[in-house]
């Protein structure tokens, strides 16, 4: 029986968090971005009722 290679499994574990930690970190700074620009529309609030 083989033993596990825990040393690698850390890794994928690390490369994974780090993967979608980036994502993350992307989907907000393009989310500020285009709150800055302007291009979300405002709500109004007499519409929601």
């Amino acid at each position: 029986m083989a033993k596990p290679n825990y040393a690698f499994e850390k890794r994928q574990r690390d490369l994974a968090k780090k993967k979608k930690k980036d994502e993350k970190r992307q989907r907000k700074s393009e989310a500020k971005a285009e709150q800055a620009t302007g291009e979300t529309t405002p709500v109004d609030p007499a519409q929601i009722d």
